[in-house]
């Protein structure tokens, strides 16, 4: 029997439409509920994508044991986190101030009927396993806590709120300086792993804006450890396993030390930013490898996840119910189809295939060596290809994200411009797509977050669309010189100074729920820095007047950055950039008195 989310477009609340928990989406209709029965609310934020929120599916939301507590004492509210990132951030903010570290998906909270929240986790197991209370237990004990010490809990929740909503925040500044660039490689250089590349132990995030902040400051000080760092994590990163040897594209993080075991997840912004760094490293070391990662990246994109000129969130990690069932291997039907065709066995061994496996009995394909010392090493990654023909493809959220749309619009504008003769394959397809994104998102001066391929959009735009679309509106410009482009990126960063600006603090969104704009780096970088990177261009381009706009902001960033700049390595990019182009400033002032 469906429950309330049958009538939503969202593909990730459709993925429960069927569970027996009484869903509802977020909206007055839950709340009043919860109000009229005095019942507390559990909420759910996930992603169609996610792993762990399909384990949780079925371990929970499908048991009808579990089920029914949740129906009988409680009112579940289901969110898709790529549709709502302002109630997804909220509550992430809250599950770090209850529990002292980040949170993740599934994120599960319970709040008061007044919506206040008094109790955090993520993943939550059916019975009693790694440590935790199983979910049945716990809904039994805040269901009773609930009836019983009702003043506790929202006292408690009061706490939380009062301090998630404080608006005396301090403020700390210091000085802006080049400082930075040494503590950032003294840091980069603390975290490295020599061995596998990466920063700090699994899981292992790719973590794009680090690595062009490694690229970019080599640049400044030509310090070779510093590009080691780099392409070492690059060359590591594409053995196979986060990267997907056989159709190209990038899983969103590794579960090991050394880039084996993702969860099989692909999601569009990855692949957009990771093209892009990649591409740099091309530039850099000129060393072809890294421009056709970057380019397998972006046709993995424009194969699978695109339509009509738009780009999709998310492919699944699982398939059939089975993680990465689409992706991996036997080393049987291999073998059977390599003898067939005259590969040699020494070449089912390069490729990393085993009769034991290196996945769960199956085999992830990783490559140790020169993919040009594999004997017939095209032919069989087309033969593994073939094999992939006869599977299903996991499930593709066509969710069109504008900011992430505009990561991969960008992209392409690089690789376009990639070598020195113009690529008009992906010129065409950044110029197509950023005119139907703005046609489907853009309607009336009015920015749009998300909508289904072929929907209407209905939720407006946060910061990061606004900063996101600025960005690659000003890469547009700087690729065609069409003025139209660089005229409409200062028409955007207008509005998100207009909506989202305060003397130097930025906000993430308004209405139901403001909440602050982060300059820390998270699944990409932060919405508050690539504004202000945006503005900084915008300043060059357009009107110099936009520059006190970056300085108020990098003011207000300045002490945490300055401190700790791996933290939020897209904004010390913006500092070292500023502080660059103070330095040109000064220089022709300079010229110009002599």
């Amino acid at each position: 029997m469906s429950n309330r989310l049958k009538s939503e477009e969202s593909p990730y609340l459709l993925q429960h439409a069927e569970n027996p928990v009484d869903w509802y989406p977020w909206g007055d209709e839950a709340f009043e509920r919860a109000k009229r029965e005095n019942k507390a609310i559990f909420l759910s934020i996930g992603y169609s994508s996610c792993h762990w929120c399909h384990i949780m599916e079925r371990e929970s939301f499908e048991n009808l044991d579990i089920a029914k507590l949740l129906n009988d004492n409680f009112i579940s509210i289901k969110v898709d986190r790529e549709e709502r990132p302002d109630i997804d951030k909220y509550f992430q903010s809250v599950y770090q101030l209850m529990n002292g570290r980040s949170g993740g998906w599934p994120m599960s909270i319970f709040l008061t009927d007044d919506r206040r929240p008094f109790y955090s986790a993520t993943y939550i197991p059916p019975e009693p396993r790694y440590g935790m209370m199983g979910f049945s237990e716990l809904l039994e004990s805040i269901d009773k806590k609930y009836s019983t010490q009702r003043e506790l809990l929202v006292e408690k929740a009061n706490e939380i709120v009062k301090f998630i909503d404080k608006k005396d925040k301090k403020i700390k500044a210091t000085k802006l300086d080049d400082s930075i660039i040494n503590r950032f490689e003294r840091q980069a250089e603390e975290l490295f792993d020599n061995i596998n590349g990466g920063f700090n132990k699994a899981p292992k995030f790719p973590q794009a804006s680090l690595l062009e902040l490694l690229l970019d400051t080599y640049l400044l000080t030509k310090n070779q450890k510093t590009l080691d760092m780099a392409t070492k994590t690059l060359d590591n990163m594409v053995k196979g396993g986060l990267y997907d040897l056989v159709e190209g594209g990038f899983c969103r993080y590794s579960s090991d030390d050394i880039w084996l075991t993702p969860h099989f997840e692909k999601m569009s912004y990855d692949n957009a930013l990771l093209a892009e760094i990649y591409l740099k490293a091309y530039h850099i070391t000129d060393n072809i490898k890294y421009k056709n990662i970057a380019e397998s990246s972006l046709d993995f994109i424009l194969k699978r996840m695109s339509s009509d000129n738009l780009f999709f969130s998310a492919s699944d990690a699982d398939g059939d119910e089975v993680e990465g069932k689409y992706f991996i291997y036997s080393y049987d039907e291999v073998y059977r189809e390599f003898k067939e065709a005259g590969i040699p066995e020494d070449t089912i061994s390069d490729l990393g295939i085993s009769k034991d496996g290196n996945f769960e009995g199956k085999n992830i394909i990783r490559v140790e060596k020169d993919s040009k010392e594999i004997i017939k090493y095209d032919e069989a990654i087309a033969i593994l290809l073939k094999i992939r023909e006869g599977r299903e493809y996991p499930f593709i959220d066509k969710k069109i994200i504008l900011s992430w749309n505009a990561m991969v619009i960008k992209s392409l504008f690089k690789m376009a411009k990639a070598d020195d003769t113009i690529n008009q394959k992906y010129l065409e397809e950044a110029v197509n797509s950023l005119g139907k994104l703005l046609d489907s998102l853009y309607i009336d001066n009015l920015l749009y977050h998300s909508m289904l391929i072929d929907g209407e959009p209905k939720i407006e735009a946060f910061l990061e669309d606004y900063a996101y679309l600025a960005d690659t509106l000003i890469e547009a410009y700087q690729t065609t010189l069409n003025e139209n482009y660089i005229i409409l990126a200062t028409k955007i960063v207008n509005s998100a100074i207009e909506n989202y600006y305060d003397y130097g603090i930025w906000k993430f969104s308004r209405g139901e729920f403001e909440t602050d704009a982060d300059s820390y780096d998270s699944s990409y970088p932060s919405s508050l820095s690539v504004m202000v990177d945006a503005i900084l261009s915008i300043s060059s381009l357009v009107d110099t007047v936009y520059k006190k706009f970056v300085f108020q902001t990098l003011q207000i960033n300045s002490y945490d950055t300055m401190r700790q700049p791996i933290s939020k390595p897209k904004m010390a990019r913006v500092i070292m950039r500023y502080l660059r182009d103070d330095i040109i400033i000064k220089a022709k002032e300079d010229r110009l008195s002599i």
